[in-house]
């Protein structure tokens, strides 16, 4: 009986309100659609601030590197850590003791257009993936061949020299050496981990790996060595007259293959300095680098 009771009660109020709130010509409905098409022209016109406030933040977040980028890893610490070994004319020290050459030059420049600077660091040349994986340097930056190796185990920028092997040996015994067949019963010094030692491996020479393509050349000066296998731009700057070994002469090469910068697999910074040779290429600048360190002859174009 009570619940019939509430029941009658319940309908009678909104019978009730029902009467108060219409004038009997559809009030109630009138004022709610005006209300409702108020609200919706509100949302209309916020609508595009709305969109183009997230289309700016989006804009915004697009331009920032991902956090998990090496892009964003070596902006956040202020320098790109660049692995090398003792290369001229592409790294050197000068008589102050800073890190000078084609590829440093070049890698000065591209750290300076990324905001931070540029740190040099010797590194063992046979372990150049290791440093990069452990983070101690960032980019392998000297004088690289883009072997298979190379470009299965980094990622690497697009081709920048063209370079080849060669073969060096004393000057006065030069001309017993001037094809591949006449070097079999000589004793080599080549670079641990580089191409020169990928050429004395295939041709199955004898060979002794040392750290980098300076000391190889030491050996051979030495007498060590009958000869040494180094890169054909190293050996126009360093070996016959007016160098160091103006007793040393390079005869014949071994192959042709082309030098490239390595980073981290997956990194970023790859594609920027792809862009960033290609701008520096077009306004001039890498060609005048080239040059001052002779090497223009092997640029190749980007």
């Amino acid at each position: 009986m009570r619940k019939l009771l509430a029941l009658s009660l319940a309908g009678a109020m909104v019978l009730s309100l029902a009467a108060c709130g219409g004038s009997g010509n559809g009030g109630t409905t009138a004022a709610a659609t005006t209300a409702a098409a108020a609200d919706t022209a509100a949302e209309t016109t916020a609508a595009p601030e709305t969109t183009a406030a997230e289309a700016e933040a989006d804009k915004a977040e697009e331009a920032q590197p991902a956090a998990d980028s090496d892009m964003a890893y070596i902006k956040d610490k202020g320098t790109l850590v660049v692995g090398i070994t003792e290369f001229e004319p592409m790294d050197y020290q000068d008589e102050s003791g800073e890190w000078v050459g084609f590829d440093a030059d070049m890698a000065k420049a591209f750290a300076e257009s990324l905001g931070v600077e540029a740190e040099f660091i010797v590194i063992d040349w046979d372990n150049k993936v290791l440093e990069l994986e452990g983070k101690t340097i960032d980019c392998v930056w000297n004088g690289m061949t883009l072997t298979d190796e190379v470009t299965s185990a980094m990622e690497c920028s697009n081709a920048y020299c063209n370079n080849a092997q060669v073969v060096i040996v004393p000057a006065d015994v030069a001309d017993q050496y001037q094809d591949k067949e006449s070097l079999a019963d000589l004793s080599f010094a080549v670079e641990a981990g580089s191409a020169g030692e990928g050429q004395a491996e295939e041709l199955g020479l004898t060979y002794t790996a040392v750290t980098a393509q300076a000391d190889a050349l030491m050996e051979v000066a030495a007498g060590t060595s009958d000869a040494a296998i180094i890169d054909s731009l190293m050996a126009a700057a360093m070996v016959g007259e007016g160098t160091g070994y103006a007793d040393l002469t390079y005869t014949i090469g071994l192959n042709e293959e082309k030098y490239g910068v390595g980073f981290r697999k997956g990194s970023d910074l790859a594609a920027a300095l792809n862009d960033f040779f290609k701008t520096s290429y077009a306004d001039g600048s890498m060609t005048a680098c080239a040059e001052e360190y002779g090497v223009q002859a092997a640029l190749i174009e980007q």
